[in-house]
This record gives C-alpha cells, structure tokens and sequence, in this order.
C-alpha cells in the first residue's frame, strides 16, 4: 500500500525528529536541568525483569538523574514483575527486580504504583499489601489519587488508574481471572467525579495501557478510546502518562499530551503514526519537572543521554 503525502511527511518527520533528538539533545542530565524549587518526578513502566535486559542500565541512570533533579517521587505505570506479578509478599521478585535494582539512595523515594496486565497474572494484593512493611512502595487501592504541593499556591493532583479490567482481550485470559474482582463502572464514575472535584492546578492521569501509541506490538488501546479518553478531554487534563508499548513516545491530539514510558528493561519498534510528535525504540524513563506555569518532560535512554524534551502549561480553572 503506497504512502499518502500526509503519512510521507509524518514518516521524514518522525526519523529526523529521532536524529536531531540524538545528535542535539544527548549528554549526561546536568544538575541545573530541573527548575529550582520544581517538584520533580521519574516515570517508568515495564521494568520488572530480575535485571535484564537494560533494566540495571535504566535504574542506573534514572538514580543519577534523580538525584541531580531532587527527585521527590517515582511513579511506576505497572507491569512491575515479569511474566507473571509476584505470588506473595515473600516472592524472591520483590528483591531481585526491584530492592536491589533500584538502590541507589536518589531512588529510597516514595513510589506510586500501579498494576499492568503482567501483574493481574500473579496475585495483585501482594502487591497492594507490600507498602505496609516497606514504606517505598505505595499502592493503597488498585486507583487511586495523591495531591502534591508544587508551592504555597499551587498543586499537582494524579490520578492513578488500573487499566487492565478495561480491556476486553483479558476477559477470557485464564492467568487474568483477578480482573473481574474489580468493577469496572464504578471506577470510571470515580475518575470522573474525583476529576470534577479536584481543585488542583495541574491534573494528570496515569495508566498502564495507552490510549494512542505509536507501538508496534500493541499501539492503539480501543478499549480505553472509547471509555477513558472522554472522560480526560472533558476535563482538559494536560497529560496522560502511561507504558505496556515498549518504548518511549509522546503524542499529542488537540491540548492533551500522551506520554508513553514503557522502556524500564526493554525496547520494541515503533511506527509513523498522526498523532506523533516523538518515538524511539529505547529503553529507558521520563523526568518530570513542574513549575507553577509549565510542565517539563524529558526523555532518558539506558544510556543517560537525553534525547527528546518537550513543556505544557497548565490546565486553566474555568
């Protein structure tokens, strides 16, 4: 099938933005790169891998980048341990992939977690339960939200939400039997009233599954589409943030941003698609600065170069 002239330019546009972003924007994170006084977080998907193949590489630089940044926090957007979750709190996989993995003293920071498709195959309240011993790991609820102070005025609210149970292909899967303990409606009443009521400045949203992506082996989420995207375009939120596709990538359709940090351990191809305004097949992790007035996200590879960075502002209070 021949190219139309839209998806030939999408095409050059999407290889040159990956050779300017390495050649231009590579080098080691300075201490200066996040604004003072900014609350700064890592963001990180799909990592749980005992090591392998990248994920030491990544947690490696993901601890110089936070600590230069002052990271306050990391958020995990799900699939936490691979092939299948964790079997219960004594799971050898709470040390191999993650307590000694990620070490570093940048990184004894609070970490938000959510649940990925990987997870539903082992046993999800281990995973909820862990933070009652080790007060890193935070997950009180399977969704859930946490307001943060960016100064004496002004707040980020995230809103963390469990995708799995949204998406029809699991509905038969036998290792996802555990999906169908949650309900589905009354979650999406709960983003969509705890949306309305926010009074934060800055909203943003995280999940697993993506609603568009540029990934090859997973891509578009019609599942989240259909019911999640009106719900974020209704309240003008300024990001989604979320992993499953193996890569990084950062979309963006109309004011609403979708950035996509799914290389904790491993990367996978990604394609030329509309919505794209960046994609690389690389492992590695997002850094998030805000400010009162602007959002700045960028993008690090395994290897500690930064290869593509981009703002947002606020979300405007009506």
């Amino acid at each position: 099938m021949s190219l139309t002239r839209r998806d030939f330019v999408r095409t050059l546009f999407v290889a040159s933005q990956t050779a300017l972003a390495g050649r231009l924007m590579s080098g080691p994170l300075r201490a200066d790169d996040a604004s003072p006084g900014a609350l700064t977080f890592a963001v990180i998907g799909d990592w749980g891998r005992r090591g392998r193949p990248d994920q030491v590489q990544v947690a490696r630089q993901m601890a110089i980048a936070c600590k230069n940044a002052a990271a306050n926090f990391v958020i995990s957007v799900g699939d936490n341990f691979y092939e299948d979750g964790v079997a219960s709190l004594e799971d050898p996989h709470w040390q191999q992939p993650f307590e000694r993995v990620y070490a570093a003293p940048s990184l004894q920071v609070p970490w938000y977690v959510i649940l990925g498709n990987h997870d539903y195959r082992g046993n999800c309240q281990a995973q909820l339960d862990y933070g009652k011993t080790h007060p890193r790991w935070t997950m009180p609820a399977r969704y859930y939200t946490q307001l943060y102070p960016i100064d004496a005025t002004h707040n980020l609210e995230c809103f963390f939400i469990d995708t799995s149970p949204l998406i029809s292909e699991y509905k038969n899967e036998a290792d996802m039997k555990a999906i169908h303990t949650q309900d589905v409606d009354a979650q999406l009443k709960w983003l969509d009233q705890s949306l309305a009521a926010s009074k934060a400045q800055w909203k943003l949203v995280f999940g697993h599954h993506p609603i568009y992506s540029a990934g090859t082996v997973h891509g578009n989420q019609p599942d989240m589409i259909r019911r999640v995207l009106p719900i974020l375009q209704n309240y003008n939120i300024q990001g989604y943030f979320s992993g499953h596709d193996h890569d990084l990538q950062h979309l963006k359709d109309d004011d609403l941003n979708y950035f996509i940090s799914g290389g904790g351990s491993e990367n996978r191809p990604v394609k030329p698609v509309p919505k794209i305004q960046f994609g690389l097949a690389t492992s590695g992790f997002l850094l998030v600065s805000l400010a009162p007035n602007n959002m700045h996200v960028r993008y690090i590879d395994n290897l500690g170069n930064t290869i593509y960075t981009t703002t947002a502002t606020p979300y405007k209070q009506a």
